[in-house]
């Protein structure tokens, strides 16, 4: 049996408009968020959700977290509707939103942590080993007697994932995670995420808009957009299929060099930089490093894919959204 098994959700808003000049009431607009989102997921997947802003992805997480009840279709986690048997159902999740806290702001977050067993009533010997275990894996044992206002953004990072963690929940929800954070901070919560995953067996539904988060932690991708689902599957059959741009960003070591690029590549230099894009399907990307290999001695290059922007924007026109 699916431990996450969501059918045809519908969520909508009322969203009332400004108030034009010579009327007395402003206007309401109703603005669909979820259009009939339906998906599975097993247990212990790590799965990404991800679409533009607005797509429906916050408030798919908020439906599935018991905070917000849709209007239509049914959900089930683990054999529990979240908005109906929420009391027993939040004591088996855990939610991480990039720009909300679960921790006091002025206290010691081990005061915070303290507090949060006496809610999840773990008991004091489970809750000293996963303190233990988690301080250790998140590097947190030094600032422990630290108030979560002095933290850097990602040692806060740090401390809600483990305020999160430590019922030891079998589903956790992280909403923009990396959101601020420095290279080193993400690489840190990335390995982190992976390790829970596969020591424990913990199910994780992450949304983002960083595709690196998305390419180091997931194998499997949901694409969300005008409340609508448009992909879901492997993430090599989604760049494959969408990821039809490259960019590739070279230094010479002279700058005295002339490239003729082939036709369908456009290029642009500054501050001693060629920035190159093109499409594979048009050059393939061997060819091309080729041709910038024959034009001179390379000191510095990085090749890098579209955006998640891009990708979204040829779904929709695809799809003629």
């Amino acid at each position: 049996m699916s431990y996450i098994e969501v059918n045809n959700l519908r969520k909508t808003f009322t969203v009332r408009k400004k108030r034009e000049k010579g009327k007395l009431f402003r206007e309401k607009e109703i603005v669909e968020a979820l259009k009939g989102i339906s998906f599975v997921v097993e247990k212990g997947e790590l799965v990404g959700y991800i679409g533009p802003n607005g797509a429906g992805k916050s408030t798919t997480v908020k439906i599935l977290s018991g905070i917000l009840t849709p209007e239509s279709g049914e959900a089930a986690v683990g054999g529990r509707v979240p908005w109906k048997d929420r009391k027993e159902y939040v004591k088996h999740i855990g939610v991480v939103f990039g720009q909300r806290s679960q921790l006091w702001w002025d206290v010691p977050i081990v005061d915070s942590y303290s507090l949060l067993k006496d809610i999840y009533l773990i008991p004091e010997k489970e809750y000293k080993e996963r303190l233990d275990e988690l301080s250790e894996a998140l590097q947190l044992e030094k600032l422990m007697r630290t108030p979560l206002r002095l933290l850097s953004l990602g040692q806060r990072m740090r401390a809600e994932l483990c305020g999160s963690l430590l019922h030891r929940p079998e589903l956790l929800f992280l909403d923009e995670p990396t959101i601020g954070l420095d290279a080193v901070s993400k690489l840190a919560l990335r390995d982190f995420l992976k390790w829970e995953n596969k020591e424990h067996g913990t199910t994780i539904m992450l949304t983002t808009h960083d595709m690196e988060d998305i390419a180091a932690l997931c194998s499997r991708v949901m694409v969300l957009g005008h409340g609508r689902k448009l992909f879901d599957g492997k993430l090599p059959e989604l760049l494959e299929k969408y990821d039809t741009v490259r960019t590739v960003a070279v230094r010479f070591s002279s700058e005295d060099i002339t490239l003729s690029l082939p036709d369908g590549a456009s290029m642009e230099k500054k501050d001693g930089e060629i920035k190159i894009t093109y499409s594979p399907s048009d050059i393939p990307t061997a060819d091309m490093l080729t041709l910038l290999q024959n034009a001179g001695n390379i000191s510095e290059m990085t090749l890098e894919s579209q955006n998640l922007d891009h990708m979204i924007a040829a779904m929709y026109k695809e799809m003629d959204l």
